[in-house]
């Protein structure tokens, strides 16, 4: 069959070459509408749901909201994990599904479940409501509203948040792939109703009343229609309230036939919402920011570019005087991803031809074996759009050029040398038929190993799709698009190659020693006398072999472990803990300072803003304690500062350590979201303690982050805050209140509308709407007095204090309660820095099981990062040996015995050495990017050990039967093809090994390990594989002998 393919490709040159034609076309295609990111999605498949309760305490939330949700998503099939957070007036339950379920099926699994869970709810604490249908990472673009001089104070922040609201925001939103835009900072703009108590009391009017006739007179209706003659008029009642007059106008009451309007009982007025968060930008106060959340599965560069332009057309719309300013954009990181990735490929490419030529020593053959490059990626970029996988670092940034023309140099260098020899033997230059027999004979002679190469290359693979979760994600990519790639090249080898050098080849090679001769005989010189060496010493070099092995394997366990190499996202982020209890107008100064004094202190800083408290959307339900703070940065170029980011990180904290009351934790923007992802905690360890107790959780918190801090690396720790956050309880007295005749609920209403407002409908102003809020002047609530003497209606018409009616005391609460899959927790979390993450892990382990001591029924769980690399290494720790296994059936079946396959599967283990040296001549820990190095430097290593010793069969077929003859001839010919495999596979990984540029930090560690993996594993082919098949071919020859004779 695959004779025939060969036969007929040499025959049909026109064929073949409208075929290459068309493939070339299809990926030009492919290539410009193929989805461009900077990494894999990597979120997982979840669902948040989202309930708003400004009642209720953070305990009471859990058992009257929290817990009730948590019960009804249980029992949905494929919930991997259940989370949660209870916090003062909010619930957010995450439900995790697993990744084989589609996200609108289990969105209707969810809304369905909500319906049962709602039952379950005590009416008026809240509506449960789902999220957008977006993910973790889906905040792909950020924007600040501000006015377009920074010291101009005409715009309000309640102006420029219904500038956000009602014409940024509505024009954002039709934007393909955008799922919401979610509103951070400014005032709500609202109708307020500030009732007075006295002007009550004087005209004997309650509460209720006032809020009731609010009600009342906003409303149209309609009427249907009547019919006059031939025309019909529909009927419409018409009540709304348009504009301030109206709502200041209602009547509230009649007394003796005088009407009791509102505007005499309350002032009425413009006023701003209660809020639960800020936005502030480069020390100079409040801003208005949008954040734009992508749809999810839309591609994060499209959406933004979609974005970017919307907000250049919107711009015009704006009032006079207010812009917006684009302040975090994920596609200027994809952007520059992509171009590090464009950079190493083509770079590799340069490095990949040059060899070629270099060795080979024909120019028209190089140019066979360098158009197989293009081709194949073609061949991959059509694969990828069909199979949905994005270009990103992964996908593309790992492939190997050299790795891709294997097979063809194989093929190639064959066919030259075969050429050379007919001509030799012919004494004359090849007619057309000669040339196309030479070769379809030499094609056919090596397809075998190329094709057993090619396979044992997609074999190595395959342990990388048995890898789950986030990891599994990161990197199946780059699989699928290596595999596409080595398919396209195995068809171009079947094809195209034999083809072209069947056409473009010389017919009258020159047997003049050309460059690739000269030094392919100088490497021969010196190589010949160390076989003939080795061959002697068979015994010191096996030993050395396996020394050097048992030493990289001790190394190895020394090496120490991370989960991925962080990604130089290019700015910075950090959150600023606070103590609980802190307000917002505090939290907001204390941020604005930071930001003061950053950009005093740092040149290299574009722009800061400080995200305190949760937004609109509370998808992330933080409280005023705690800000997110993303620091835009310039390029490295121009820093003055500090000449890495490790450094600028440092001295920032040195600067911001003098503000007392904060904690620092420094990240990265998408990091920051991707550590969250992994465990619902934003450091790179997060250790987890389980149990029902929240002072208990609190202390053993606190002594594990004791010990925490005694550990090398640790830094930003934090401890998650459980406890502590003051609250005003007021506890209603039932045997005063009936001594009064006053109800529980007509206390409760007092306390709602004077202290936080009570809504009484909607004011339309044209499309926009505005909130009516009934509720006390603020000086009623200005201090725990005044909170005292709020007066509370009696029946009888008596005014009674609230302090005659309930106990008023300020205790300390919870300040929050998470929750996993039911069990309460708090988490302990740290940044790791100047070491790797399993190590650190292991003596954190160490240290908390013997200083820490758990009450029965707590558990400690490590999370974060460690508990993916945890997970991947279990998966490969299967996978691999699984794949080693499937090699080795393949090298049996090529080779038909035992033996010779043990022999080239030697190349595997001699491969690791070099790949372990090289990471530690580097000073990289182990990591799942290095393992995946490992698994595509398995496939090389047994590849040039196949097309040593087929050729050592080949020419025992031919009737060299002396076995140290065999070794010396056999080695002597396939030395260039061997010496080629190695140099382009591991010199085209050499610009990625090397790379400074965005995202090289995960690629890095995966070509070190193939480069110093390709040296050992060339070595041993050259040398040590030899002397394995002298030693094991003894029998065959009794009167072998390693002396050559």
């Amino acid at each position: 069959m695959i004779d025939k393919i060969i036969a007929f490709s040499i025959k049909q040159k026109m064929i073949v070459g409208f075929c290459v034609l068309l493939l070339i076309l299809a990926g030009i295609y492919s290539a410009i509408k193929l989805p461009i990111d900077a990494v894999p999605d990597i979120t997982n498949n979840q669902i948040q749901v989202i309930t708003s309760s400004p009642t209720l305490s953070a305990s009471e939330v859990e058992r009257f909201i929290t817990y009730p949700i948590e019960i009804s998503m249980k029992s949905i099939p494929d919930v991997v994990e259940l989370r949660s957070i209870s916090k003062f007036g909010i619930s957010v339950v995450t439900i995790v599904f697993d990744d084989k379920v589609d996200i609108y099926f289990a969105r209707n699994q969810v809304f369905q479940k909500l319906q049962e869970a709602e039952e379950n709810i005590p009416e008026g604490l809240g509506k449960p409501e789902m999220a957008p249908v977006s993910t973790g990472l889906g905040e792909i673009y950020q924007y600040v509203v501000r006015p377009e001089n920074p010291g101009d104070t005409s715009f309000s922040y309640s102006e420029l948040r219904e500038i956000q609201d009602w014409i940024v925001k509505r024009q954002l939103l039709g934007t393909k792939g955008v799922a919401e835009i979610n509103t951070f900072g400014g005032f709500e703009k609202q109708y307020h109703v500030h009732i007075q108590p006295n002007a009550l009391t004087n005209y004997e009017i309650t509460l209720s009343e006032v809020y009731e006739a609010v009600v009342k007179n906003n409303a149209n209706v309609g009427g249907g229609y009547i019919e006059k003659q031939s025309d019909q008029y529909s009927i419409r009642g018409i009540g709304l309230i348009e504009n301030m007059e109206d709502l200041q106008n209602v009547v509230v009451k009649s007394i003796h036939g005088s009407p009791i309007y509102l505007k005499q009982l309350a002032d009425v007025e413009y006023g701003e919402g209660l809020r639960v968060g800020a936005v502030t930008q480069d020390g100079k106060g409040e801003v208005v920011t949008g954040i734009v959340m992508m749809l999810k599965g839309a591609n994060s560069r499209e959406v933004a570019q979609r974005v970017h332009e919307k907000i250049q057309e919107i711009k015009p719309s704006l009032p006079k005087g207010i812009t917006i300013d684009e302040f975090y954009n994920r596609e200027n990181l994809i952007n520059k991803t992509i171009g590090t990735v464009e950079q190493n490929l083509i770079e590799g490419g340069i490095i990949v031809i040059l060899v070629l030529l270099l060795l080979l020593g024909n120019l028209r053959a190089g140019f066979i074996v360098a158009s197989v490059i293009p081709l194949s990626m073609l061949f991959a970029l059509i694969m990828m759009n069909a199979f949905n996988v994005s270009g990103n670092l992964m996908s593309l940034g790992a492939i190997d050029f050299g790795l891709i023309v294997d097979g063809a140099v194989i093929i190639v260098e064959s066919v030259i040398v075969v050429i050379a020899a007919k001509i030799h033997m012919n004494k004359k230059p090849l007619d057309k038929a000669e040339m196309n027999e030479t070769v379809f004979n030499a094609s056919t002679g090596i397809i075998k190993s190329a094709i057993f190469g090619v396979l044992i290359i997609l074999i190595v693979y395959l342990p990388i799709f048995a890898l789950g979760g986030i990891e599994g994600k990161m990197f199946k990519p780059m699989a699928f698009t290596v595999g596409f790639a080595l398919i396209g090249a195995l068809i171009l080898s079947l094809t195209w190659v034999p083809m072209m050098c069947a056409l473009i080849l010389k017919r009258n090679l020159s047997e003049k020693e050309n460059i690739a001769d000269k030094i392919i005989n100088s490497i021969k010189r010196i190589y010949t006398p160390l076989l003939e060496f080795a061959l002697r010493t068979k015994v010191v070099i096996i030993g050395i072999a396996v020394v050097m092995l048992v030493i990289s394997l001790f190394i190895f366990t020394r090496l120490g472990t991370e989960f991925i190499p962080k990604l130089d996202e290019g700015d910075l982020a950090y959150q600023i803990i606070r103590l609980p209890g802190v307000s917002l107008t505090e939290s907001v100064n204390i941020g604005t300072k930071c930001e003061q004094i950053l950009k005093a202190k740092f040149p290299e800083i574009k722009t800061i803003v400080t995200r305190t408290g949760a937004p609109e959307l509370a998808t992330d339900p933080m409280g005023p304690e705690i800000s997110d703070v993303f620091v835009i940065l310039k390029p490295i170029e121009e820093w003055t500062s500090a000449k890495t980011k490790e450094e600028l990180v440092e001295k920032i904290q040195k600067e911001l350590i003098v503000i007392p009351g904060i904690g620092l934790s420094f990240t990265q923007p998408i990091e920051l979201k991707f550590n969250e992802l992994l465990s619902g905690a934003r450091g790179d360890i997060a250790v987890k303690v389980f149990g029902d107790d929240l002072s208990v959780l609190t202390a053993k918190g606190n002594e594990i982050l004791k010990v925490m801090s005694s550990i090398e690396g640790a830094e930003d720790l934090s401890v998650q805050q459980l406890e502590g956050l003051p609250q005003l309880y007021i506890k209603i007295n039932r045997d005063k209140i009936a001594l009064y005749g006053i109800s529980v609920d007509d206390v409760n209403d007092v306390i709602e509308t004077a202290l936080a407002g009570k809504g009484a409908g909607v004011v339309f102003e044209g499309d926009r709407k505005f909130d009516i809020i009934v509720k006390y002047d603020d000086e009623y609530k200005r201090d725990l007095n005044s909170v005292k003497n709020i007066l509370v209606a009696a029946p009888s018409g008596m005014k009674i204090p609230l302090s005659e009616l309930a106990d008023i005391d300020v205790k300390e609460g919870p300040a929050e309660i998470t929750r996993d899959n039911g069990k309460r927790r708090i988490v302990i979390q740290s940044n790791v820095r100047g070491r790797d993450i399993g190590s650190f892990v292991e003596e954190l382990k160490s240290k908390v099981s013997s200083n820490v001591q758990m009450p029965s029924g707590y558990i400690v769980e490590y999370g974060g990062q460690f508990k993916n690399l945890e997970s991947a290494s279990n998966r490969l720790l299967i996978a691999v040996p699984v794949a080693l296994l499937f090699i080795f059936a393949l090298l049996f079946v090529a080779f038909n015995s035992i033996k010779q396959g043990l022999l080239v599967f030697s190349g595997i283990p001699f491969a690791i050495v070099g790949g372990i040296v090289s990471l530690l001549v580097r000073g990289m820990p182990f990591s799942i990017s290095a393992g995946v190095g490992f698994i595509a430097l398995f496939g090389v290593a047994v590849l040039n050990g196949i097309v040593m010793i087929a050729y050592f069969n080949k020419l025992e077929e031919e009737g060299v039967t002396n076995v140290h003859d065999r070794i010396i001839k056999g080695t002597s010919a396939r030395l260039r093809p061997i010496l080629m495999t190695a140099l382009v596979a591991s010199l085209g990984f050499i610009p990625m090994a090397i790379s400074q540029g965005a995202g090289a930090e995960v690629q890095r560690p995966l070509a070190t390990v193939v480069i110093g993996g390709l040296f050992s594993s060339t070595l041993l082919t050259l040398l040590v594989l030899p002397v394995l098949y002298g030693i094991f071919n003894k029998h065959v020859n009794p009167k072998y002998t390693f002396d050559k004779k």
